[in-house]
């Protein structure tokens, strides 16, 4: 069932309760709403359009230099909200976000769906698209916590240190610090899964006009590959950042 124009405005007139809210209680939150509302909509606009034309080309390596723009974009997006230095961050910060869309989407994309062709753009880009969003938020809340903690508490890694531990052992705490705060949503919203809220993914295809049936086993996978890829990605971006996050004698950089 499509959505007329008109009745999309309609729908978009909505955001006049949280407005009002805001207005009500002075906060400073109208202003970056009516902007981001305004962003959104613009840009999934010319998204739509782009995907048009994307979906008639339908070319592998047009899909993958898509894939390479939403990396660069989700990259850029995550050092600005985690405050990390571009020359420390964006390179493992890129390298896991494509890396891992790459291995799990494709793993997905041919070993369960067996697609004859795993590029193909009606499958390929909105994968690719779910896999970037959900690697994002984890990796902001993770790398966050993790050079937080290690900023905050560097007496702890140099007392570790000190007593004979590995330059592994002397980071695991603020890992597992890290991994415990971005997973933990991830996990809880798993479990919560069908029960106490239907997510974006099944609602869509059921009002697209799915069965039912078919659109949980997709829900179920796009969990499990988020999830897994969100992980994977994590531990590229932690793995290659360490070699300039720390120098030789195993010193944080500042």
């Amino acid at each position: 069932m499509d959505i007329s124009y008109i009745n999309m405005v309609l729908g978009i007139l909505l955001l006049a309760l949280p407005i009002y809210v805001f207005y009500r209680f002075q906060t400073p939150l109208i202003r970056s709403t009516a902007i981001a509302a305004t962003r959104m909509v613009v840009q999934m606009a010319l998204i739509g359009i782009y995907l048009q034309y994307l979906f008639a080309w339908n070319n592998a390596w047009i899909n993958i230099l898509w894939v390479l723009v939403m990396v660069a974009v989700a990259s850029f997006t995550a050092l600005r909200r985690t405050h990390l230095h571009w020359r420390m961050a964006l390179l493992p910060t890129a390298a896991g976000f494509f890396a891992a869309s790459m291995v799990v989407g494709l793993y997905f994309l041919i070993v369960v769906l067996r697609l004859d062709n795993p590029f193909d753009s009606r499958y390929f880009i909105p994968i690719m698209g779910i896999l970037m969003g959900n690697m994002l938020s984890v990796a902001v809340i993770a790398l966050t916590s993790y050079y937080d903690s290690l900023h905050h508490e560097h007496q702890q890694y140099y007392y570790l240190l000190g007593n004979g531990a590995t330059h592994l052992e002397a980071i695991t705490p603020f890992l597992r610090k890290a991994l415990e705060k971005s997973f933990a949503p991830c996990i809880a919203n798993m479990a919560i899964m069908g029960i106490v809220s239907l997510p974006g993914t099944l609602t869509g295809q059921i009002l697209g006009g799915s069965a039912p049936g078919i659109a949980i086993k997709y829900q179920i996978m796009i969990i499990i590959i988020t999830f897994s890829a969100s992980m994977l990605s994590l531990a590229i971006t932690l793995y290659l950042a360490d070699r300039r996050s720390f120098d030789l004698n195993g010193r944080i950089r500042s």
